[in-house]
């Protein structure tokens, strides 16, 4: 590291490209630093596939950034943090922020980028919705009752948002007709808040907004983890010094035919140097199942 800062990139990966929206935030609030990231394309989605499964392809990926030299990773994927953030914690010596500890922590706290949800009491009632795997785990329910006893949390899987996103059908009937469904009933539940467990959602703010009504605060959990991150590295004198022009890299394990319009809804910009890489150390038939 040198004197002015420390130049090295944030590491940050998801299952495939919604991890982008966080990584849009990391250029707003941190226009300075560079960012590695990871975009597992070619065994998109995780939210369907198990916790030893999702672990092993966390652990993959995370050894293929520290090659990179990254100074801390992110894991901009709620399913990978609901399941392996604590095994990634464990396994590197570089700070690891997940998704789930600082939407829940806005959640129920307020902060962040938006208003308080509630104060006092009673407890804040907080909505969750996610992929399958993200609500089956319960990461987000234990989060919230370790940080606020007593609150009232009701999750909903959501598994076709994301292919739809994906699609690009943002304004498609289709799209609002599935998250009717969805939504349809946490209207009843009278939330103060509604965590975006995925962040493909961030793209469909506005229609998640208008199904659950102007009183639920909307909780991005990519930029929170984004925001987190960056506290993180001013705390520890970690941000890149003011003279270092920032280099961006991104790495997928397949080309999509579609990525760069899908990448660039997300991102919100042109897209940095992208390489498509095979990210796994080991043949599948000679790899054993982390513990």
């Amino acid at each position: 590291m040198s004197e002015s800062g420390d130049p090295r990139p944030i590491g940050v990966f998801d299952s495939g490209l919604g991890g982008l929206t966080a990584v849009r935030e990391l250029f707003r609030v941190l226009p300075g630093e560079s960012v590695a990231y990871f975009g597992d394309t070619a065994r998109v989605p995780y939210g369907s596939k198990s916790r030893e499964t999702v672990t092993r392809f966390s652990l993959e990926i995370a050894r293929f950034l520290m090659r990179q030299d990254i100074k801390c990773l992110l894991v901009a994927c709620n399913t990978a943090s609901s399941y392996a953030l604590e095994t990634l914690k464990r396994r590197f010596e570089i700070p690891v922020v997940g998704v789930i500890d600082p939407a829940a922590g806005v959640a129920v706290t307020g902060g962040g980028r938006g208003a308080p949800v509630a104060g006092g009491s009673p407890p804040p009632r907080i909505g969750v919705i996610g992929t399958q795997a993200t609500v089956a785990s319960g990461a987000y329910a234990r989060a919230l009752a370790q940080l606020a006893p007593g609150t009232t949390v009701v999750s909903r899987a959501c598994p076709l948002f994301v292919p739809l996103i994906e699609e690009g059908w943002l304004d498609h009937p289709v799209l609002r007709q599935v998250a009717e469904e969805y939504l349809g009933g946490l209207r009843a539940e009278r939330l103060d808040g509604l965590i975006l467990g995925c962040t493909h959602y961030p793209l469909i703010a506005p229609l998640l907004q208008d199904i659950i009504g102007p009183g639920v605060r909307l909780i991005d959990s990519g930029a929170e983890a984004a925001l987190a991150t960056a506290g993180l590295l001013r705390r520890r004198g970690l941000l890149a010094g003011a003279d270092q022009a920032p280099q961006h890299h991104f790495y997928l394990s397949d080309e999509r035919l579609d990525f760069e319009r899908v990448a660039r809804a997300f991102l919100g910009r042109e897209l940095p140097p992208t390489a498509i890489v095979d990210q796994t150390d080991l043949p599948w038939f000679e790899r054993s199942i982390p513990h």
